[in-house]
């Protein structure tokens, strides 16, 4: 579902409002919020909740990567001019250097190293809600034919 507080880049804000106004996705079932997009940047929200910890109550490696290739995701999505064409993840790698406690929240923030016709790379820094780096992550996108 769409926030209505979410900041969006002006030139791709009909874009960017149809992606996030489709059908309930992975990122809605564990709680990820997006809180900006843009061409250049993609940051989105996370809380460590009972759907996104160990049980030993901190935060599961894998919420933290589906929130990091969910911005990756959408940013790549976000430079595609055609319907006919999307972003699919080639390889991801995530090196989790801090622990997040049950309560907390963490905060993705993507940005593009690679921007090209068939292939984006992008690296993702997430945060926790002290803005101490828990995580960082690398995505490889394939740009390919839509199905129909």
């Amino acid at each position: 579902m769409m926030k209505t507080d979410m900041e969006i880049e002006e030139s791709i804000r009909k874009q960017a409002e149809s992606l996030m106004a489709g059908k309930p996705t992975m990122a809605d079932a564990i709680g990820i919020e997006f809180q900006l997009l843009s061409r250049d940047q993609v940051v989105a929200t996370l809380p460590v909740t009972d759907r996104t910890v160990q049980p030993m109550r901190i935060l599961h490696g894998g919420a933290t990567v589906a929130l990091a290739e969910s911005v990756m995701s959408v940013g790549a999505l976000l430079h595609l001019d055609s319907d006919d064409l999307t972003a699919v993840g080639l390889e991801i790698n995530a090196n989790h250097l801090k622990t997040v406690k049950e309560g907390g929240q963490i905060t993705a923030s993507a940005e593009p190293i690679h921007i090209g016709r068939k292939i984006h790379v992008w690296q993702t820094r997430i945060t926790d809600q002290d803005g101490r780096l828990i995580s960082i992550s690398r995505c490889t996108l394939a740009i390919i034919p839509t199905e129909r």
